[in-house]
């Protein structure tokens, strides 16, 4: 009886996807606008995003408005941010930092994966024509929430062209 009990329980948990997925990975594809959670391998969750306004190429320096792209971590969960929730992700790195210091430039940094800004009152469609971040990645508040359940901190990140 007590197994049956726990295997309900299960199920029921399990109608939370916070509570029955794994995720592994988070790809972004800036030429698609758009940002996958992956799990064994897998693309489990898909999500419409907005770029910098200059989202073409790696970001090279402080205020150039492009997305950084390559292999990153999500190493930190920031709750009290400008914006409905921040995951952080680990740019610059020491290739980003070798190179900005080559050219004499700030590689920039405080790259996020978050929702909206909290002062914003315009309506979610009017927002989404607009590239307008200095190289975050911006999802819907509503995504956001799933995001931050199902993405632990320390999950690798790779943004694509």
């Amino acid at each position: 009886m007590t197994y049956l009990l726990l295997a309900v329980i299960g199920l029921c948990l399990c109608t939370s996807p916070a509570w029955c997925m794994d995720i592994d990975a988070v790809l972004v594809q800036k030429n698609k606008e758009k940002m996958y959670l992956v799990a064994n391998g897998q693309k489990v969750r898909e999500y419409d995003i907005i770029l910098g306004w200059n989202p073409d190429g790696h970001k090279q320096k402080e205020g150039d408005g492009r997305t950084p792209e390559g292999r990153y971590v999500l190493d930190y969960k920031k709750d009290d941010s400008s914006y409905y929730k921040a995951i952080h992700i680990s740019y610059p790195n020491a290739r980003d930092i070798a190179r900005a210091k080559r050219e004499g430039v700030d590689p920039g940094g405080l790259i996020m994966v978050h929702g909206r800004k909290n002062d914003i009152t315009r309506l979610e469609w009017r927002q989404r024509r607009y590239k307008w971040t200095n190289g975050c990645i911006q999802v819907t508040n509503a995504a956001m929430d799933e995001i931050w359940d199902l993405v632990q901190v320390g999950t690798p990140i790779e943004i694509q062209p």
